[in-house]
């Protein structure tokens, strides 16, 4: 897929107040730090259509942006660490789980994970909460650039070891970079894929 057009359409912290367009909508969602800003920015060719930040936490709403005028990218708040308050973050938290739960536009999620780390507590249970859920979603491995590449599998396979202790099979995962551009190719296929789908079925 080539992405010709990506704009900025809203930012809330109320679901019902997000577009009413019947779009299907990826979301992206990560804990803080991992580097979604940049992933975002790199599958959209675009320099700042999200806003990048040396401090953790900076997405603190739901941010939509119209991809090619056909479908919707959705910019969710990290969690973790980022050092918002304990009050902040569980207002993130309650307009997160409404947006998963009752966005019936939402197609799919995409989890960040960097890839450098040992599986976090925090990833697992969110996506054990997805699955419970039954919200389809996809890992995305980030900074792969940061790995050598004997390294990067061998984390990988640990982390795939991980999540079979959870699931019967290890979910649908891509390998990516935002300085190198690994990854983007698949990533937008996987969705122009699924939105092919949408539109014959």
């Amino acid at each position: 897929m080539k992405i010709s057009s990506a704009e900025f359409v809203m930012s809330n912290s109320d679901v019902a107040k997000c577009p009413k367009d019947k779009l299907p909508e990826y979301a992206f969602i990560g804990r803080s730090n991992v580097g979604k800003s940049s992933l975002i920015n790199m599958l959209t060719n675009r320099k700042s259509l999200a806003k990048t930040s040396g401090r953790p936490g900076k997405t603190q709403l739901i941010n939509h942006f119209v991809i090619n005028k056909n479908w919707f990218l959705v910019d969710l708040p990290g969690y973790g660490y980022a050092r918002v308050s304990k009050s902040a973050k569980k207002v993130f938290q309650k307009f997160i789980t409404a947006y998963f739960v009752k966005r019936t536009q939402l197609v799919a999620a995409f989890v960040l994970v960097d890839c450098r780390h040992d599986p976090q507590k925090i990833d697992l249970e969110f996506m054990q909460w997805l699955g419970e859920n039954q919200i389809p979603f996809s890992i995305v491995f980030t900074k792969a650039d940061k790995l050598s590449k004997n390294k990067l599998p061998v984390q990988i396979e640990a982390y795939t070891t991980k999540m079979l202790e959870y699931w019967e099979e290890m979910p649908n995962y891509f390998i990516t970079s935002s300085s190198s551009g690994l990854g983007k190719e698949e990533v937008l296929n996987y969705i122009n894929d699924i939105n092919h789908q949408l539109k014959t079925s």
